[in-house]
């Protein structure tokens, strides 16, 4: 697939514990890994960016990896990048709130922004938006269902 740009966007589709992911690499970075209801073709999919990146998430989600080393490029407002960011230096099993990443980027009281800048995280795991909650701990707004959150979570604090 090309890009408007006319770059080559390499593709590949991986199984997860709770469902299929969607791996894209672009010039040698990963641009995009998100859940998916359905797999598809895979294009380019022996790309080592991504290949590379199925096997960090595999180790992951069988509770050996915390901290992924891969080559990414995001893509976003400045508010955006600052909300993906602060999201990144949550530890690997705990949590924070929309509202605690509101107050770290020295947006008081803008809880709602950081929760649709999480909606629109294109790497989800790496930039581990699962981790962030609602004000007394309640597991709400995960663009890939409450249910992958949930699951994600327990995986984690189990295995810290």
């Amino acid at each position: 697939m090309q890009t408007k740009g006319g770059s080559v966007v390499n593709t590949r589709y991986m199984d997860t514990p709770v469902g299929a992911m969607l791996l894209c690499a672009e010039e040698g970075s990963l641009v995009r890994a998100e859940f998916v209801e359905a797999k598809g073709e895979n294009v380019q999919g022996d790309d080592p960016v991504l290949l590379e990146a199925q096997r960090q998430l595999e180790e992951y989600f069988a509770g050996g990896r915390r901290m992924f080393s891969l080559p990414v490029t995001l893509s976003g407002t400045p508010f955006q990048m600052r909300v993906w960011e602060e999201m990144s230096k949550i530890p690997y099993g705990q949590t924070a709130s929309y509202g605690q990443i509101a107050e770290r980027i020295g947006k008081i009281g803008a809880a709602r922004a950081v929760g649709m800048a999480c909606n629109k995280n294109p790497l989800c795991i790496l930039y581990p938006c699962h981790r962030v909650v609602g004000a007394k701990g309640q597991l709400v707004g995960y663009a890939s269902g409450v249910d992958r959150k949930e699951f994600l979570l327990e995986l984690e604090q189990k295995t810290v």
